[in-house]
């Protein structure tokens, strides 16, 4: 009877601690696990893309990838957990990831729920256009002409109500519907960051094809996204992001992932976030 009762005891202790454990925000060394979760895109080639062989690549990934070896863990220690634009609060704030790395700009409504590492890149709202088209060479120049975008995107609208209200704008569920009509002529234009706009034009189908407009109608400064108040994270991320800046990693990862794009990047930014 007696070893029944410890044998209880124990399987509770256990129970107790496997659940404690598998609360756990997203991998820590410090905390004894040796995997860490990271959120990226999966679907944005240039930043984020999980491709069909199950591989992943782009800038964000190569960043992602850089500050986790600064921070204790090799690459095959990366556990990549998918952070649509919706989802990125959430998955910090509920510990599902230790970190988000996903074209997230940094601005005052998100500081609010999570806190910012970076920014790591500086991006600007443009448009992607046929490469023999001349055209459009200023915002202004949409006022004729059909703008592609995906559905509630912020940039589609900030052209439509600030830049060329008269633009006839059209908003597909994905950025490929877009390429697609911009391919066949069905649309003249497809407006988000440079960026991810420099990701599509870059892949072997698209080189070409298309170019950038080369126009800074917002500035999008990408941070890596932590949960609020972690200020010892911040810093070790804010320390790998010098690290890679001074090192020249830095201005590989752009050159491998945008490079064939022809796309003007800027400088590596300043650390704002402290």
């Amino acid at each position: 009877m007696q070893f029944r009762k410890t044998s209880a005891a124990l399987a509770a202790v256990l129970t107790l601690s496997i659940g404690a454990t598998a609360c756990g925000s997203g991998g820590d060394s410090a905390s004894g696990s040796d995997k860490i979760t990271i959120g990226i895109k999966f679907d944005q080639p240039g930043l984020g893309l999980r491709t069909t062989d199950g591989k992943y690549t782009g800038f964000d990934v190569d960043v992602a990838t850089y500050v986790a070896k600064e921070l204790g863990y090799s690459a095959d220690k990366i556990e990549w957990k998918q952070a649509p634009s919706a989802e990125r609060e959430n998955l910090i704030r509920n510990g599902d990831v230790k970190f988000v790395v996903a074209s997230y700009t940094i601005n005052d409504k998100r500081k609010a729920v999570v806190d910012f590492a970076g920014p790591y890149f500086l991006a600007h709202q443009d448009l992607l256009v046929r490469a023999d088209d001349d055209s459009i060479k200023k915002a202004e120049d949409l006022n004729s002409k059909k703008l592609c975008s995906v559905t509630g995107s912020t940039s589609a609208q900030n052209v439509k109500e600030k830049l060329a209200p008269k633009a006839d704008l059209l908003q597909q569920g994905g950025y490929s519907e877009c390429l697609t009509g911009l391919e066949n002529k069905g649309v003249d234009a497809l407006t988000t960051d440079d960026s991810i706009l420099a990701g599509y034009a870059a892949q072997k189908e698209h080189q070409g094809k298309f170019k950038l407009a080369g126009l800074k109608l917002s500035d999008e400064p990408y941070g890596i996204g932590l949960k609020k108040g972690d200020k010892e994270l911040r810093d070790k991320i804010n320390a790998a992001i010098e690290k890679m800046k001074s090192d020249g990693s830095w201005d590989k990862f752009v050159e491998k992932n945008f490079g064939p794009a022809n796309y003007k990047n800027e400088p590596a930014p300043q650390i704002t976030e402290k």
